[in-house]
């Protein structure tokens, strides 16, 4: 008997542009007023995305982000594809793991 196998579904991105009052360095007081659909990792209020600084370093810093579960990684890697599209930013990666690998 086959069972049919499903393919797991990337999950569907959360982010949405967001553009603070500042657009430089974000305080601690500016990081705790953002909505949560700004950041790459909405429940954990990780790696905020307002510009294309912030993408690029949201990316480079995913593989030291701790306590999320790899839902939360493909989560998160769908709010950067979406927020680098927004931002006109090029990834080359094309799943969360090529970060940590």
């Amino acid at each position: 008997m086959k069972t049919a196998v499903k393919d797991k579904a990337a999950p569907k991105s959360t982010w949405k542009p967001y553009r603070p009052a500042t657009h430089s360095r974000l305080s601690r007081a500016d990081k705790a007023s953002l909505p949560v659909s700004a950041f790459a990792f909405p429940r954990a209020r990780k790696e905020p995305m307002t510009d294309a600084a912030h993408v690029r370093d949201a990316m480079a810093r995913f593989n030291q982000v701790g306590d999320v579960t790899d839902a939360e990684r493909d989560l998160a890697f769908a709010n950067f594809q979406k927020a680098a599209s927004h931002f006109d930013i090029q990834m080359k990666e094309t799943d969360w793991h090529q970060f940590v690998s």
